[in-house]
């Protein structure tokens, strides 16, 4: 798969400006619940920049293998505790409006492991995501070799 433009030397300004609430929510949302989060954000979009760098990063800050390989299927693992699988069904139901609005279930859920804040804080990292993985997939900008 070729890359197309690099998008961050095109556009530099805007790009930071996109980029602008990465230093907010790392600090707001902590990890590895943000990195996992963000995999599987990512594993949804097929983005597989942001597959490789988001599994990478939890590891660095101390989610087990075991649970970064378990992310795709994370409904079905013992790993994850309900403050994970709350933040998994939120982020797939923010990420996937095109088949629904965010349900019920799924933001109650989440309300309920996440204070107001948090949750605040967790959307943001959501859309972020979304927005970065979209801007990698239009570009080709594939994991490094």
């Amino acid at each position: 798969m070729s890359r197309r433009l690099d998008y961050k030397a095109a556009a530099p300004e805007g790009v930071r400006g996109l980029y602008a609430p990465h230093s907010y929510v790392t600090a707001s949302v902590p990890r590895p619940l943000l990195d996992l989060v963000w995999l599987r954000v990512s594993q949804i979009n097929g983005c597989a920049y942001c597959i490789d760098l988001h599994s990478r990063e939890a590891a660095e800050h101390g989610a087990p293998q075991r649970k970064i390989h378990n992310v795709a299927g994370w409904w079905e693992s013992p790993l994850f505790d309900d403050r994970e699988r709350a933040a998994f069904a939120y982020a797939e139901a923010v990420t996937r409006l095109t088949d629904q609005r965010v349900a019920d279930a799924a933001y109650d859920t989440a309300a309920a492991q996440f204070d107001a804040k948090a949750l605040v804080d967790l959307t943001i990292a959501i859309a972020l995501m979304n927005a970065m993985n979209r801007m990698a997939i239009s570009f080709r900008q594939g994991p490094p070799a």
